[in-house]
């Protein structure tokens, strides 16, 4: 036994030189048929937090992703590009209390075999601070101030008080809670659902907290005062506008204006609107902007001593139609050395436009021409071009909409004359 033992010593160099040398073969023949390959991992790697005591809450900045290079054989890179959570990044704050720590980014690879060559950035220098909650009375805070003639009531909330919760730092950085409304020229009530904004003592915003409600429904009250009333404005029109044309609106700017007298009794017995001084259209043929007086009873004013208003007249033509038969057919345009014939070689135009201008227009005013500008030999239907010499015209349709025009090549006969 004690023989065997010794042959066993002697021949245990040449196993273990025997094996490391099979293991070199196996590793340099998996090697050429799987090379390593080192390179960056191509995905994003998100730092997941864990271990977060729920009484504390991060405010220093967290890098969103970390960067890994690694080596591996290329059929497992293969699989590590292609498999969902292969590789991981997180941060362990399991046991940390209020401050701020040097924590390191563990990287945690589920495949094998890979090597982690580096990482960027190794720790990360995490603040952690205690979550506080606190609750504010909402302060409605008014920008702006009602029309002349207006007042706000005492607005009314649909929640009266909001809990904040955050860092406690900016926690009790807080004055109040703001709920920030617009009344500017407000002439009625308003109800509006605002964001509301946690300030400081210095009416700087304070971020990085939750606020709820996070918003609130106010309803402010407007009311006119005592010895106010908005009137609306009232034209009178005197005679009527030329033959041939039509009205088409008057227009009052501004359209309503707010009036005021020491004795309210005045006002209340208004019927509603203020009167201009008579606007004379009599004979008119164009639009007409005009400034006009306010015919105001005793003892009234208008409220920044508004004392005129402008007033737009729109006028408009009488329009109608004409129709005009047995308008020639005239040609342009025919090349040399070709002829046209036209069927049919007249057409009937409708023509639309003010009354006065259709009553002045004459057949010879109006023109119906084809265009055989680089048209060489053969048949066409072509729509006629309507000229009219009176611009305010304007041609509706056509019958027929377009003619049939022939056009062949000349020729000279022996006699010298020439022929079709």
């Amino acid at each position: 036994m004690i023989e065997v033992l010794r042959r066993l010593l002697r021949l245990l160099p040449s196993l273990i030189t025997a094996f490391i040398l099979a293991l070199a073969v196996w590793i340099s023949a998996v090697s050429s048929s799987d090379p390593l390959s080192e390179r960056t991992y191509p995905n994003p790697l998100p730092i997941e937090i864990i271990g977060q005591d729920p009484g504390l809450v991060i405010t220093s900045s967290i890098p969103s992703s970390v960067t890994v290079v690694l080596s591996a054989p290329q059929s497992i890179w293969n699989q590590l590009n292609t498999e969902t959570g292969a590789v991981r990044a997180f941060l362990d704050l399991s046991g940390l209390e209020a401050g701020s720590h040097s924590v390191p980014v563990r990287v945690q690879i589920s495949v094998r075999p890979v090597r982690k060559i580096a990482q960027s950035p190794q720790s990360i220098t995490v603040t952690l601070e205690r979550l506080a909650s606190k609750e504010f009375p909402i302060r409605v805070v008014t920008r702006g101030s009602p029309a002349v003639g207006y007042t706000a009531d005492s607005p009314t909330l649909s929640q009266t008080s909001v809990t904040i919760s955050g860092p406690e730092s900016q926690v009790n950085r807080v004055a109040e809670v703001q709920a920030i409304i617009d009344l500017s020229q407000a002439t009625e009530t308003i109800t509006r659902t605002v964001n509301l904004v946690a300030v400081d003592a210095n009416d700087n915003p304070v971020n990085g907290l939750s606020l709820l409600p996070d918003r609130v429904t106010i309803r402010q009250n407007i009311s006119q005062r005592f010895g106010y009333r908005n009137v609306v404005i009232k034209v009178v029109v005197l005679g009527q506008v030329a033959s041939g044309y039509r009205l088409t609106n008057i227009s009052v700017f501004p359209p309503a204006v707010t009036v005021f007298s020491a004795d309210p009794q005045i006002v209340s017995d208004l019927p509603g609107f203020i009167e201009t001084e008579p606007l004379n259209i009599n004979g008119l043929k164009d639009d007409l902007d005009i400034s006009l007086s306010l015919n105001l009873p005793p003892g009234v004013s208008v409220v920044g001593d508004q004392t005129e208003v402008l007033v737009r007249v729109g006028i408009a033509a009488i329009e109608s139609s004409l129709t005009l038969p047995s308008i020639p057919v005239e040609i342009t345009g025919l090349q040399p050395g070709l002829s046209a014939v036209i069927s049919p070689e007249t057409i009937t135009v409708i023509i639309s436009g003010p009354v006065a201008l259709l009553d002045r227009l004459r057949a010879t005013d109006v023109r119906a021409v084809v265009d055989l500008t680089a048209l060489t030999e053969g048949s066409y239907q072509i729509e006629p071009e309507v000229e009219i010499l009176i611009a305010e015209l304007k041609p509706e349709s056509l019958l027929p909409e377009s003619v049939e025009v022939i056009i062949t090549r000349t020729t000279r006969s022996t006699s010298g004359t020439i022929t079709p």
